[in-house]
């Protein structure tokens, strides 16, 4: 993939913060995935103002449901988290 160097202007406690959750894999690489999240976010918002247009605001039954459902993703994750450790440290 091509890369193109830029510059940027980052206030300096947000740089801090930065360089310590970045380490061995570099500020670009972080600011990098950070851009791309955010570009990601902002399509997704596009497509949920689209949705609405088309279907309606959502309702709270519905947001709800759509909680409980990333509920239940989460601790599904944190469960094959922790089975994984489990199994490393059998190892």
């Amino acid at each position: 993939m091509a890369t193109r160097k830029v510059t940027v202007t980052i206030p300096e406690d947000l740089l801090d913060e930065i360089r310590a959750e970045a380490d061995e894999r570099g500020i670009s690489a972080y600011v990098t995935e950070a851009l791309r999240s955010k570009r990601d976010r902002d399509r997704l918002l596009e497509l949920v103002r689209w949705l609405e247009e088309e279907h309606g605001p959502v309702t709270d039954s519905e947001r709800s449901a759509a909680y409980g459902a990333l509920d239940d993703l989460d601790a599904e994750h944190e469960r094959r988290q922790a089975a994984a450790k489990r199994a490393g440290e059998a190892a």
